[in-house]
Order: structure tokens, then sequence, then C-alpha cells
């Protein structure tokens, strides 16, 4: 029974990390995406380029925390989990913030 009990843990382990890496590799996909997407709206000198990069940014970073969440699941000690909750937060409060940018932005676009 101890056995099938490490067989499942390693398991979990290795769908946890598997899926980690996917979505931080999502994350990257979307914010290199989104900044040569931004470099060709600047380029065309149009408006709406810090909207864009606003919005892909945020969308990266909400890949990055859901990687960081699953992460949580194998953490074995408690500073490991001190050190990810305090990225959790951090890349909380700038989703936040980039949100509260885009609301910002589209008002002003919109006057």
């Amino acid at each position: 029974m101890e056995n099938l009990y490490e067989n499942a843990e390693m398991v979990l382990r290795y769908i946890v990390e598997f899926s980690t890496l996917l979505l931080e590799l999502f994350g990257i996909a979307i914010l290199v995406y989104s900044a040569i997407k931004s470099f060709i709206l600047w380029i065309r000198k149009d408006k709406t380029i810090r909207l864009e990069l606003a919005q892909g940014i945020a969308l990266a970073l909400e890949f990055k925390l859901g990687g960081e969440v699953l992460r949580t699941v194998v953490v074995r000690e408690w500073a490991e989990l001190g050190i990810l909750g305090a990225i959790i937060a951090l890349r909380a409060a700038l989703t936040f913030l980039i949100h509260w940018e885009i609301k910002n932005e589209t008002n002003a676009m919109n006057e």
C-alpha cells in the first residue's frame, strides 16, 4: 500500500511539474507575441499600443500566476511556501495594477 502511495505521489508531482512548465511557456509565448505586436504598432504610430501591450502583459501574468498556484501543490517546506506566496502576491498585485491601467486607458480612448 505504501508503494502505491509513493507511485501516486510521483505521478502527481510529474503532472504538476509538466503543467506548471506548460503554463509558464504559454505566459512567455503570449508576452513575446504581445511585445512583437506592440513594436509593430509603435512603428505604425498606432494609438492603441499601450492598451494592446497592457492586455498582453496581463494575460501573460495570468498564465504565470496559474503556474505558481499549481506549484504550491508539490511544495514540501514552509520556506518554499513563503517564497511562492510572495511571488503569487507580487504577480497578483501586478495583474491588478495592469487591469487598472487597461481600464483607465480604455476610458481615455473612449473620451
